[in-house]
């Protein structure tokens, strides 16, 4: 079943692969001696090794950002490759219900259960790299997890403060899964509230369409001109109608780590209160997209903002 899978329909082998892991695997946990899961759905995308967006990224990132033949090579100096040969797997693991209700009571920093989310929920996500990455190894196919190589690294950057050499927001966006909002968080059909994951691979898989003509198409802020919600929801003022101040949400991120350790006590950090109590938490809000994605078509761009 699973190699019929793998040969006649690549897409739906890999989503059984996710899918099975998150239902099976003991590291899906929040670690808290309760038995409760950290995730139970997934999103899954792919996008060719060739698609124009990665230069794209490269150029407007910076020329440390990786495209997907980069990376791949780097890794598998053995494997000739071009990058038509490759495909990008994204996935999104949407946050549970009352993970995002729990979150949505706080005010300054994260609720126990987000807090877990981002270091054991994160974890299951490392392990999830890895395991697709192996068993596409295992009939054959070359992969990479880009995240987990040796000399990924956040960069100082001279436009965005700093950015890393590979993005998982950025892949799910190529890979059809989400827009970028005003906080610079991915908002999917599933909402912002999220953890991001992929594997590069030597293998043919059809892309995802990309149901939208902007990169911010999902964001009321850049759609309609309205909402901002996630202005007042973040503790540190790190949003504002200007974006995201990143380092003023690293070090709201760094206080965090004093608060999870005294309040929850075990080692944490987090925050994504940007990422709840706001339209686009758990839906894309703007409703032109959410039809569009619904029937496949691309919706109409959006109105200039005054």
């Amino acid at each position: 079943m699973v190699k019929e899978l793998e040969l006649l329909n690549p897409h739906k082998w890999i989503q059984h692969i996710i899918q099975d892991f998150i239902a099976t695997s003991p590291k899906n946990t929040m670690d808290d001696g309760s038995g409760e899961a950290a995730w139970d759905d997934v999103l899954v995308g792919f996008a060719s090794g060739a698609d124009p967006i990665w230069q794209q990224y490269k150029e407007y990132v910076g020329a440390f950002h990786w495209t997907p033949w980069e990376v791949f090579s780097q890794h598998r100096p053995g494997e000739t490759v071009s990058p038509n040969d490759l495909t990008v797997i994204s996935w999104i693991l949407p946050q549970r219900r009352i993970v995002r209700d729990a979150n949505r009571r706080s005010r300054t920093y994260p609720a126990e259960r987000w807090a877990r989310i981002r270091v054991y929920g994160e974890a299951f996500n490392i392990a999830l790299r890895h395991h697709v990455a192996q068993c596409l190894e295992e009939v054959g196919h070359a992969a990479i997890p880009p995240m987990l190589v040796s000399n990924w690294a956040i960069v100082k950057s001279e436009r965005f403060s700093y950015a890393s050499s590979w993005s998982e927001r950025h892949a799910a966006h190529a890979a059809g899964l989400g827009t970028f909002g005003l906080s610079d968080g991915l908002i999917t059909e599933k909402g912002k509230a999220m953890r991001a994951g992929s594997v590069i691979a030597k293998i043919s898989i059809e892309p995802t369409p990309r149901p939208y003509a902007d990169h911010q198409a999902y964001c009321l802020f850049f759609a309609e001109g309205t909402c901002g919600k996630c202005i007042d929801r973040c503790p540190a003022r790190a949003i504002t109608e200007a974006g995201h101040d990143k380092e003023k949400c690293r070090q709201h991120l760094v206080r965090s780590r004093k608060y999870v350790q005294e309040t929850y006590k075990f080692e944490g950090y987090g925050c994504g209160l940007c990422q709840v109590g706001v339209p686009c938490e758990a839906m894309i809000p703007v409703k032109s997209a959410r039809k569009a994605l619904e029937h496949g078509k691309l919706p109409p761009p959006p109105p200039p903002l005054a």
